[in-house]
């Protein structure tokens, strides 16, 4: 992790007007902004809010972003991009296509730690923010549009990271795209499941998405 720790992660500069990481208040925006929304949801969460808990005028929080909306995809975007560093450093070394394959679900689907070398983000909480409220940033009637200016590209280099992974494995198997999007987003919603609706998923404190995921990959490269 020391290495990640020397890699800026890019995102895609339309999220913001001013970008937060180059300035204090931009960084302690993005800091407390996670801390916030874990704590009350997204759709309780303020622009005015926040800045009541950081000591600055709302109208300071409207000079990095737009709005709300923008800055939970910020937020994800950073997240994802993360996600795509580890899977590539993570993995890098391992030259057996599928214990690549069982390393990178292993990455994309654990309960994630924080990264204590990024100092104003808890990867833990900003992972508990991705697991209840990820889907918000695309189920909306704007999708296609930001889709087109760029906002989910940093997802989908996810996804298609592992889809060459499962392509490597077994370059048969007809399917790697569709199996590659639900293994990522799948194991948000068993992690979701396993917290709060507990009697509708097989996963628990001892057996975990991952085990669920990487016992499916074993069956499919059978």
């Amino acid at each position: 992790m020391e290495l990640l720790s020397q890699i800026v992660i890019s995102v895609n500069p339309k999220l913001y007007v001013k970008n937060p990481e180059t300035s204090e208040l931009g960084r302690k925006i993005i800091q407390q902004s996670i801390l916030l929304i874990d704590e009350i949801g997204f759709e309780a969460f303020t622009f005015k809010k926040l800045g009541e808990r950081i000591g600055s005028n709302e109208s300071s929080l409207y000079r990095y972003f737009e709005n709300k909306h923008k800055l939970l995809l910020y937020l994800t975007s950073w997240y994802w991009g993360w996600m795509e560093y580890r899977m590539v450093f993570e993995t890098n070394n391992i030259s057996d296509p599928k214990q690549q394959l069982l390393k990178a679900i292993e990455i994309l689907t654990e309960k994630i730690k924080d990264d204590t070398s990024t100092q104003h983000i808890n990867e833990a909480v900003l992972n508990n923010i991705i697991i209840f409220e990820f889907t918000k940033t695309f189920l909306t009637k704007e999708v296609d549009q930001e889709n087109r200016e760029g906002f989910f590209i940093i997802y989908k280099k996810v996804i298609n990271r592992l889809v060459l992974m499962i392509q490597a494995a077994k370059p048969e198997y007809p399917f790697a795209k569709s199996l590659a999007s639900s293994i990522v987003e799948g194991s948000l919603h068993q992690h979701f499941l396993k917290d709060h609706l507990k009697t509708i998923t097989d996963c628990n404190d001892t057996q975990s998405p991952t085990h669920f995921y990487q016992h499916l990959i074993e069956q499919i490269l059978k």
